[in-house]
Parts: structure tokens; C-alpha cells; sequence
């Protein structure tokens, strides 16, 4: 199965608004695909295809050690079919545009409060509940050419209560350009609440990495 194809710079746009969101370096091309060397606890670097090429052959190859993630504009099968045995594709997520400027929450329940935090170019929203814990949170990025939303949480026992939808309002309420596409990677779980908020998938986005306990020889 192949995916039509996302524009590469769209896909780029993508990753360096997320790395600053994240705080990780901002993405080099290369050979195809656009590489993050994040070197943090859990991720190493990290490759971004919009779509299959080459370039995405070789780095799987080449990559025997965990904590290296390759991930793909397209189906989970199609970046499998690119892989050798040791790869793990994960659990699907998918590249998703708003289609819409902006989105409208309800009042919060009684109780919670909202926090909103901007550093530079990077947002981040927190709704504490009534006991004082996180209730739900997630950051949001922009650059010249996109803005991002990234990591939107909500508790278990906050949910189905407007809270996701709140801080997505409240992290589109930073952002400067109304020209600039806006962007996220939902869980499979996760597109359905932005669908119902007017966002549309692009395309499947895969993902696959070297478990810890998969050897080279894999």
C-alpha cells in the first residue's frame, strides 16, 4: 500500500516547529529525510520521511542499536516494507491540518483553572483541577512557516470533560500568524477528538525503532 505524498515542506515545517517545542535541535536533511539529533534519555536521533525513498532504506540498515526512530508519511505496512526484521513499526499515529483558523472551548468546570506559559516562540497550556494536580496540559510551537500543537494530555480521571479542547483553544489563542498552517501528529485515539474539532488527516504517519531488547543481529 502506498500514501499519496505530504509536501516535503510542509513535513519539514513540521519537525522544526515540533523540535522547538520539545526543545530538541532543529532538523538537517538527510539523504531524503530530515534527521533530529535529539540525544535525550529516551531518543537518540530521530529521521522524518515524507515518503519512501532510498535515503529511508539505508538509515534502516545502517541503525542496529535502540533508542533510533524512523518515522514515515505513510502506512505502517509501507514503512515495514522498508525495514529489516530488527525494526518494530508502533502503534499508528497520523499527520493532521486544521482546517479550520481556530476552535471554541466551553467555560471550564468549576473548580479548574487554566495556565498559560510562553517562552519565545514556544506555548504551553495547564489546567490545574480543584485538588491542585495537573489535570491537563500540552505545548504548542510557531515558526514562520507553521504552528504546531504537541503532547495534549488529559488525566484519566478528567476526561469527557472539555479539558482537551480547552487547551487546544488556549494554545491557538497564541498564535500570531493566521496565515501559517496549523499542524499536529495525533494517537489513534487523539483523531478523533481533532476531527470533531475540524482538523483533517494528511496522511498515516509510522513510526518504527529497535527494541531494547532486539540484538544486532536481529
Amino acid at each position: 500500500m502506498t500514501t499519496a505524498h505530504l509536501d516535503p515542506l510542509l513535513v519539514f515545517a513540521w519537525q522544526a516547529a515540533h523540535s522547538i517545542a520539545r526543545g530538541s535541535p532543529p532538523p538537517v536533511h538527510d539523504r531524503g529525510g530530515y534527521r533530529v539529533d535529539t540525544n535525550s534519555e529516551t531518543e537518540v536521533k530521530r529521521w522524518v520521511f515524507p515518503q519512501l525513498c532510498d535515503g529511508l532504506h539505508a538509515v534502516a540498515r545502517e541503525i542496529t542499536a535502540p533508542r533510533h526512530y524512523l518515522k514515515l508519511c505513510g502506512a505502517d505496512e509501507e514503512l515495514r516494507s522498508a525495514l529489516p526484521a530488527r525494526w518494530e513499526v508502533q502503534p499508528a499515529n497520523y499527520f493532521m491540518m486544521a482546517a479550520e483558523a481556530s476552535c471554541d472551548a466551553a467555560p471550564l468546570p468549576d473548580g479548574y483553572r487554566l495556565e498559560l506559559h510562553q517562552t519565545g516562540p514556544a506555548t504551553r497550556a495547564c489546567i490545574i483541577a480543584p485538588d491542585g494536580n495537573l489535570a491537563a496540559s500540552g505545548c504548542a510551537a510557531e515558526t514562520v512557516d507553521a504552528f504546531i500543537y504537541d503532547r495534549i494530555e488529559t488525566a484519566q480521571e478528567h476526561r469527557r470533560k472539555g479539558l482537551g479542547v480547552a487547551v487546544m483553544a488556549a494554545l491557538g489563542s497564541a498564535r500570531r500568524s493566521l496565515e501559517s498552517p496549523q499542524l499536529l501528529v495525533a494517537t489513534a485515539d487523539g483523531r478523533s477528538l481533532y476531527a470533531n474539532l475540524g482538523w483533517t488527516v494528511c496522511a498515516p504517519f509510522a513510526t518504527a525503532t529497535i527494541p531494547e531488547s532486539r540484538t544486532p543481529a536481529g
